[in-house]
């Protein structure tokens, strides 16, 4: 296995939601770091277009080339900054490793659109020694929440337990359950949901299912469906893969989008929700030095129980 704290390149084909848009801005947004980031990898040069060095970001890209980006030579005063003000509930914590019950609105790291404010540097106010873990704009971070879903995270905080985490999600060895609450009944009382998932080609903020895309797999279970005061089914969700925003878009795709979901479900009056109900309600997973088995559960947030209460 390739350790990823020694090497992480991107490798990406432009798609056509893509085109026209300057290199430095498409940097920023296929690899997940801000913009300032973006230029110090291109004045790295560590970008690289058609197997041509990219040497100034206002480049424009068409579709189908080919763009490989080497985030090792992000220089280290890119590291993100520690903010003691933001609140952070830390649920559980050992000299290797921490779990967190992420709060919603709240981004896991910096990246496009996010420099400041998130997750990441929240923790680093508490943990000044993650900095040097894992990835550089990424410290600690093994696998991530969206901004709008709540629940259990696992962070690293050391070089031994981030490589050994990062092992055991790539062998799909890790829990990880979910509770969401979706529009409509399910024709089936349980599934799974096996499409692959790439970049959407018409809008790149998205994700969408498509051929020749990662491959990713989501089981579900309906644990209780609802007539009023609309149809709607509580869900529980298991992730087999780990592809950015899978369980959205599979459930999206299956035409059951999950309530809240503006990007992938459109606004609807009925259960109103001002994020998706998307909970990471249980993790689990063997601990990278002991090997003793770790479980952790995490009730549902108010807003989301509140949602539940008016269905029946």
């Amino acid at each position: 296995m390739i350790d990823e704290t020694k090497k992480r390149i991107i490798d990406e084909i432009i798609v056509s939601s893509l085109v026209g848009q300057r290199v430095d801005r498409v940097i920023s947004l296929v690899a997940d770091i801000p913009r300032a980031a973006a230029a110090q990898v291109i004045d790295a040069g560590a970008v690289l277009l058609d197997d041509v060095i990219v040497k100034a970001g206002k480049i424009k890209v068409t579709e189908g080339q080919h763009l490989v980006i080497d985030l090792t030579l992000l220089p280290e005063k890119q590291l993100p900054a520690a903010e003691p003000n933001i609140k952070v509930d830390v649920v559980y914590s050992d000299d290797d490793l921490i779990v967190i019950n992420k709060q919603a609105g709240i981004v896991v790291h910096p990246g496009a659109g996010n420099p400041t404010g998130t997750l990441v540097n929240a923790v680093l106010a508490l943990y000044p020694e993650m900095a040097t873990v894992g990835d550089v704009y990424r410290p600690g971070v093994v696998h991530r929440l969206d901004a709008g879903t709540t629940g259990l995270m696992v962070m690293a905080r050391t070089a031994r337990a981030y490589d050994s985490l990062v092992d055991a999600l790539s062998r799909r060895v890790v829990v990880r359950r979910y509770l969401a609450l979706v529009w409509g009944e399910m024709s089936a009382p349980s599934g799974v949901i096996d499409a692959p998932l790439g970049r959407d080609q018409r809008d790149p903020t998205r994700m969408a299912v498509l051929a020749g895309g990662k491959t990713a797999r989501t089981n579900y279970e309906v644990r209780q469906s609802f007539s009023l005061p609309v149809s709607c089914s509580l869900l529980e969700c298991g992730l087999e893969t780990g592809r950015t925003h899978q369980i959205r878009v599979h459930l999206a795709t299956l035409g059951h989008s999950v309530v809240g979901d503006v990007v992938y479900g459109g606004a609807r009056s009925v259960l109103s929700s001002p994020r998706p109900m998307l909970h990471a309600m249980t993790l689990k997973f063997d601990h990278p030095v002991s090997s003793k088995e770790m479980q952790f559960d995490a009730q549902i947030p108010a807003d989301f129980a509140a949602i539940l209460k008016k269905c029946s």
